[in-house]
């Protein structure tokens, strides 16, 4: 699932990141409440995990102009405050959920997961991403070519499904590294070429039209 942390303190979103990184999920980070929302409003998100107070836009302002847009994916909020009546006014601007910090990792997770499969059975079961013959089913998990099913690893998943939810659009190796690895990487590092290489063995080779370009110098797109 693609999810969008919008969290200032960056230590704490770094960690989150990982974390919904190793559980399969495509993480986007913004550290600020302005670029929270403008990424809720130019993005595809299946949940976002909102703090509170936030520089520039608070959470609740973040949460209350999604809704006001007709943002529906689920939001997890995240305060430092515990008061019964702050609570209760972060769920009435429309989160779904409230998570007092510190919490436990465990805890976040649990609840992510009970957002996810009720935004999974709102979505149809047959929801994918599709790049020309190539379809991407986001709920069970599988690839496929035409009517071949191509065996994924969880990160060559993750790697195609960031590509597929930008057809047509050059996304440059520090990109890929930051939404799919979620972690400091020496920039140097050719994991991104390695990854890429895999998946056009997958999906590319044996097909007369290969679907992953490389544009040199800046990193790879997909596009029928």
């Amino acid at each position: 699932m693609h999810i969008l942390v919008v969290e200032d303190e960056k230590r704490l979103a770094a960690l989150l990141r990982r974390v919904l990184t190793e559980e399969r999920h495509v993480v986007d980070v913004a550290h600020d409440g302005v670029t929270g929302l403008g990424m809720t409003l130019g993005g595809s998100y299946d949940l976002v995990i909102l703090d509170l107070m936030l520089p520039e836009m608070d959470g609740m302002t973040v949460c209350r102009e999604m809704r006001a847009a007709k943002i529906d994916a689920p939001v997890l909020m995240l305060t430092a405050r515990g008061a019964i009546e702050d609570r209760v006014a972060g769920l009435k601007t429309g989160a779904d959920d409230y998570l007092v910090k510190p919490f436990a990792m465990e805890e976040l997770l649990a609840r992510v997961d009970a957002l996810l499969r009720r935004r999974s059975r709102q979505l149809d079961a047959s929801a994918q991403l599709q790049v020309g013959d190539l379809s991407l089913d986001l709920l069970r998990h599988e690839a496929r070519r035409g009517d071949q099913l191509i065996e994924l690893t969880a990160k060559e998943f993750a790697l195609l499904e960031y590509l597929m939810r930008h057809p047509g659009q050059v996304l440059t190796r520090t990109q890929i590294l930051d939404h799919v690895w979620g972690y400091d990487l020496d920039t140097l590092s050719n994991v991104v070429d390695i990854y890429i290489h895999y998946l056009r063995d997958k999906i590319d080779r044996g097909f007369a039209r290969p679907l992953i370009k490389t544009v040199r110098g800046v990193g790879y797109r997909i596009e029928a």
